[in-house]
């Protein structure tokens, strides 16, 4: 019978390699604005789980949705200007 046992070699060790970059930072800011509009559509579709979806709630989710394709549009708009030569 073989026993399966962890190799210290197989371990990862904590190191300065695994703080988050300037880069993947500012990346990560610049996605912000996304996040935050996608987890208040996530609220307003958390909220309606366990009861029927009002009027009000409506509203709400499609508020949400039209926040989050924004952000998107916006986060594709900036992406596609910072390209060298434009957007193709």
């Amino acid at each position: 019978m073989k026993h399966i046992v962890a190799l210290h070699d197989a371990d990862t060790p904590w190191s300065d390699g695994l703080e988050p970059s300037d880069a993947e930072l500012d990346a990560i800011e610049r996605e912000m604005p996304l996040i935050l509009a996608e987890v208040d559509l996530l609220d307003a579709l958390i909220a309606l789980l366990d009861r029927p979806a009002s009027d009000f709630d409506a509203r709400r989710i499609r508020r949400a949705r039209n926040r989050v394709l924004a952000a998107r549009t916006s986060l594709t708009n900036q992406a596609a200007a910072s390209m060298p030569g434009g957007a193709a």
